[in-house]
């Protein structure tokens, strides 16, 4: 079976010239940094690492691709697996809330550099540092010194009442952005389960996981019920990319009165007109509205299902040391399935994988993917 660690991304293969998700120019060109990786609707091929395991949480061997069925917005895909990939260098940031109730659990940051040795394996590294309140502060640039990495989390300092988790998210995952194109892409959040502060839009959020090539594992220690302030009122203004202009034209379905199911919500309005524009967009709406609400009520797990990574409950230091474990025995056990849509829409797509004649098993993949409009 095909060997994976830290490599639970979806990446889409271009049949012709154009981006790649999470990828800067290739030929010696750099990125520019204020650029969004995204997926075009060119590009052919889905890769979609999974990780199968029993109700006892043993990892399940020797499955074949026929063993697998998967749906792209309800549509039926032919599988291939992936052959077994050498290991390659890893690019990973780890995120830890000081803020709000992260002050609380420093302490259990006191001796991860052994711990951290495990989860990345012998690979080829580099490891950031960011910490997060109100805001997000870069600790310590990315570094192929673990031990240095692990100096810096042990070292950090309370911070003040809030608990911005989307807004570090996205900033960590725009530093990955920038890492070299060899190096996949891996986060470990450390975080409390509601977000106080953030000023990125959930809607935003959603498109940032799914849009990129990072895998997400998370630990979440509850938030107190006197601390939460959920943000799933700030939804960002939608942009014109994705949907065509006669949607905004009077009489159009994202006119001001077109929509009476949408009750003046503009997100669902948006998501309405998709799917009216875009019919495969119907499910796809489903899964975004589904993603949205688990960030509501829990964003590290939330974030941890969207991308395919895995999310533990945080209690202490024991526990976390046990949990990271766990993640560092899981990484080398995913399944890598491949598969090529045709003519995919742009926008959101949902995916829905199974192992066919097969109960009782558990699956971890990625949800979903997004495909911009070709250029």
């Amino acid at each position: 079976m095909a060997r994976f660690r830290f490599a639970a991304w979806l990446l889409l293969v271009p049949c012709l010239s154009v981006p790649v998700a999470g990828r800067a120019q290739e030929n010696g060109q750099s990125s520019d940094s204020s650029q969004t990786s995204v997926l075009t609707a060119q590009s052919n091929l889905v890769l979609v690492p999974v990780l199968v395991k029993t109700k006892a949480d043993e990892v399940v061997f020797s499955l074949t691709a026929d063993d697998f069925e998967l749906k792209d917005d309800g549509v039926q895909q032919a599988l291939q697996m992936q052959p077994d990939e050498n290991l390659e260098p890893l690019a990973l940031a780890v995120i830890v809330e000081t803020g709000g109730q992260g002050a609380s659990h420093l302490h259990d940051y006191g001796d991860l550099a052994a711990i951290l040795d495990a989860v990345i394996g012998d690979v080829p590294h580099r490891v950031a540092v960011i910490s997060f309140g109100g805001a997000p502060h870069l600790e310590q640039n990315f570094t192929s010194d673990t031990d240095l990495a692990a100096h810096a989390i042990a070292n950090l300092r309370g911070g003040d009442e809030r608990a911005a988790i989307l807004d570090a998210l996205a900033f960590g995952i725009k530093l990955l952005s920038k890492e070299p194109i060899e190096y996949r892409r891996a986060v470990l959040l450390f975080s409390e389960t509601a977000d106080r502060g953030s000023q990125i839009g959930l809607d935003e959020a959603i498109r940032a996981v799914d849009d990129t090539n990072t895998s997400i594992y998370s630990f979440g220690f509850s938030t107190t019920e006197q601390a939460v302030k959920h943000e799933a009122s700030k939804i960002a203004t939608p942009g014109g990319n994705t949907y065509t202009d006669q949607a905004y034209a009077p009489g159009g379905c994202m006119s001001r009165d077109s929509d009476p199911d949408a009750h003046g919500k503009r997100d669902v309005q948006t998501l309405d007109c998709a799917s009216d524009l875009l019919p495969p967009l119907r499910l796809a709406r489903i899964a975004f509205l589904m993603a949205r609400d688990g960030l509501s009520r829990n964003v590290p797990e939330s974030v941890a299902q969207l991308t395919g990574g895995e999310y533990f409950d945080f209690n202490n230091a024991k526990t976390l040391g046990r949990d990271l474990l766990t993640v560092s025995n899981d990484l080398p056990n995913y399944y890598v399935l491949s598969f090529r849509p045709q003519t995919p829409h742009a926008g959101i797509h949902s995916l829905q994988l199974r192992v066919a004649n097969r109960s009782g098993l558990q699956l971890r993949s990625r949800k979903a993917y997004w495909v911009d409009q070709a250029q």
